[in-house]
């Protein structure tokens, strides 16, 4: 509703969810690990493995990055055989699509799998950026890292019937760019991660739909008339990339 131009008060929220029965959550103090990210999210990177399989009984193993502060998401590689040199080759990477906002990552908290050699944390070291192991079978450690997995599960993943690795690539990739570029975050006051803070919407402006991931997920945007032309040119680079994939992306049921 915020990126559609409408603001809801927290009195309406609480008449809704009172209608619905449901009530508050409980309040929990936050424990010592939970103060320490939020503390230092800034210069924050969670990353983590995940497994997706296709429909030919193969598996392909996802490793990815998170920022904590910006909850933006990199999905550096797909490989079926994950080693430590390939892991290494993929920071590498990453410092370099970060650029200069490399500088500032104090911190990456990552789990204890065997891929993350001694070669994956000295790329990091190099940077002057201290590697946090987890410990042994705390997901909870890493629980930015694992609610992604989660949500990239029930969101796309358990909806697409995957060929291959190389239409695990495109769907992964369609995905990270809704989540970061449209997708609301509780943790953002439901805006995106690479939302514009000073964009001004135009509540009277039509609401336009674009649909991702073979219809899968619905992006809605408002569209000034006189630019309307020049957002739909925008979001035609990704509709190519898209529509590549929603060729190969036969829904489930």
């Amino acid at each position: 509703m915020r990126g559609l131009g409408h603001r809801v008060g927290e009195g309406r929220i609480r008449r809704i969810l009172a209608a619905a029965g449901l009530g508050p959550a409980p309040r929990r103090a936050p424990p010592v690990w939970r103060q320490f990210l939020a503390a230092q999210a800034p210069g924050i990177l969670a990353c983590g493995f995940l497994h997706a399989g296709t429909v030919l009984l193969r598996r392909g193993c996802v490793l990815f990055v998170m920022e904590i502060q910006s909850r933006a998401v990199h999905i550096l590689g797909v490989t079926a055989h994950p080693a430590g040199a390939w892991t290494a080759q993929q920071a590498r990477n990453l410092l370099m699509d970060l650029g200069e906002r490399a500088g500032g990552c104090r911190f990456l908290v990552g789990g204890r799998d065997g891929t993350f050699t001694m070669g994956f944390g000295e790329v990091f070291s190099g940077i002057g950026t201290r590697v946090l192991r987890t410990p042994a079978r705390s997901p909870g450690a890493n629980a930015f890292a694992e609610r992604f997995v989660g949500t990239l599960r029930r969101e796309c993943l358990d909806h697409v019937r995957i060929l291959g690795e190389r239409h695990l690539r495109e769907v992964l990739a369609g995905y990270a760019r809704h989540c970061n570029g449209h997708r609301p975050h509780q943790g953002l006051r439901q805006e995106s991660p690479f939302h514009q803070p000073g964009r001004v919407v135009d509540v009277t402006a039509r609401i336009g739909c674009r649909k991702v991931l073979g219809g899968l997920v619905s992006e809605y945007c408002r569209a000034a008339l006189a630019s309307e032309k020049l957002l739909v040119r925008g979001y035609g680079r990704v509709l190519a990339q898209d529509r590549a994939a929603e060729a190969l992306s036969p829904r489930i049921g």
